[in-house]
């Protein structure tokens, strides 16, 4: 059966919405702000998951559509099956988290590789990067929230509330690592690893 993902369950949702071609599922995605949950930035990626759903029957080709100065497309629908599994993986998102492996938590996890100052200049890069991204969110979401309704853009809310979160966490690190309230040695560390490693009492 087809690996859940976000991506499967966007084109699932939208075959069940209407037949359509895989470049209009990508250009949808992107005119609903949805690639910024959804990964379709590459078109290659599209039709691997197509061609998965397909195959295991929730998915069926409907025939082609042409444009004028373009070639045929296969237009593709959601059969029951796949209505019904996209249902599933919905609630099943909601309701039992995947636990997965962020990059930022495992730099965090191995950050005595750096020293205290260069931290701090990393994550003083991140905290810019986030913050511009937050502002960016929140005008985004204004721009558009009294012409669409609450529905479509609770996603948009959760990634602005997991941003706010973020920030205030890195800015207080930064503040930490600034001031020497969170220091560390990376020698004195692996000594204190070996000690554990070998059972020794660490001081």
């Amino acid at each position: 059966m087809t690996q859940r993902s976000g991506l499967a369950l966007a084109v699932l949702a939208l075959a069940a919405e209407e037949p359509m071609h895989p470049y209009r599922m990508q250009q949808l995605i992107r005119e609903r702000g949805k690639d910024q949950v959804v990964n379709v930035g590459q078109r290659s990626q599209l039709y691997k998951t197509i061609d998965r759903l397909v195959r295991d029957g929730l998915l069926v080709a409907q025939g082609t559509e042409r444009e004028a100065t373009r070639p045929e497309r296969t237009v593709y629908a959601a059969t029951d099956a796949g209505r019904e599994l996209a249902i599933t993986w919905t609630l099943d998102m909601l309701t039992a988290p995947r636990h997965e492996f962020a990059e930022f938590t495992a730099a965090l996890a191995y950050l005595p590789l750096l020293g205290p100052d260069v931290a701090a200049d990393a994550l003083a890069l991140r905290l810019s990067d986030r913050r511009g991204e937050l502002d960016r969110l929140r005008r985004e979401l204004e721009r558009v929230r009294g012409s669409l309704p609450r529905i479509v853009l609770v996603e948009a809310e959760y990634a602005i509330a997991h941003l706010e979160t973020d920030v205030a966490w890195i800015a207080a690190l930064v503040d930490d690592l600034g001031s020497g309230a969170l220091t560390w040695d990376h020698a004195e560390l692996l000594d204190q690893a070996r000690r554990m490693a070998g059972g020794e009492d660490t001081p």
